[in-house]
């Protein structure tokens, strides 16, 4: 019953996912979301790929697009998701390394190794989890590395639905102040921010 109540419960928004991993991945597959056309898409790999990383970890993976788009030009590339039928389909399009895990699991050690680039590419979904894998971010990036993360620009933490693909996907959000305060929590230093608005295409 507290869950019900909880505007961030990471139960409810595993449930969803896992509930609406096929049509998220033909809607991502399919080109069916007008925001990453135009915008968020372009914007996360040029984000990455502006540090020319060899190694990057994708934490909220999905369906594995981020991966299978770096993979002519990053030589050690890793998803993770929580959802097992998101890894499935990314596995099976290649492009990487794929495990299912965790906030939680990423933040006690279940990835192993370096990386120069951690993205979480509008996978940030939570409070407590999300706090936890921010501190958590330092202990797997290589001297110098860097934590790329995008998300919806909502001024005011909360829960939220969206029915851009049909099915109701669940999630929630820190909010602009909630990540910022996130980072710098977590001893980080917040180097850039960007902020693309749809429908403004990403130049």
């Amino acid at each position: 019953m507290e869950d019900a109540m909880n505007p961030y419960s990471d139960e409810k928004i595993v449930d969803s996912w896992e509930k609406n991993a096929s049509p998220w991945s033909a809607a991502v597959r399919g080109g069916y979301i007008e925001s990453r056309k135009l915008i968020t898409d372009k914007a996360i790999v040029e984000a990455v790929l502006s540090h020319s990383p060899e190694s990057v970890l994708d934490i909220g993976c999905g369906e594995g697009w981020l991966i299978r788009a770096l993979s002519s030009q990053v030589a050690h590339l890793v998803g993770v998701d929580v959802v097992p039928d998101l890894i499935d389909q990314a596995e099976s399009a290649g492009g990487g390394h794929f495990l299912v895990a965790s906030y939680e699991d990423i933040a006690a050690g279940a990835v192993e190794g370096l990386f120069d680039a951690v993205v979480c590419n509008f996978s940030l979904l939570g409070k407590e989890s999300v706090e936890a894998l921010f501190v958590a971010i330092p202990t797997i990036l290589k001297p110098g590395g860097v934590f790329i993360f995008s998300f919806g620009a909502v001024d005011v933490a909360g829960e939220h639905r969206n029915c851009v693909m049909g099915p109701e996907i669940y999630y929630s959000s820190l909010g602009v102040n909630g990540f910022v305060q996130a980072v710098m929590s977590a001893g980080a230093v917040v180097r850039h921010l960007e902020y693309d608005q749809y429908p403004q295409t990403h130049g």
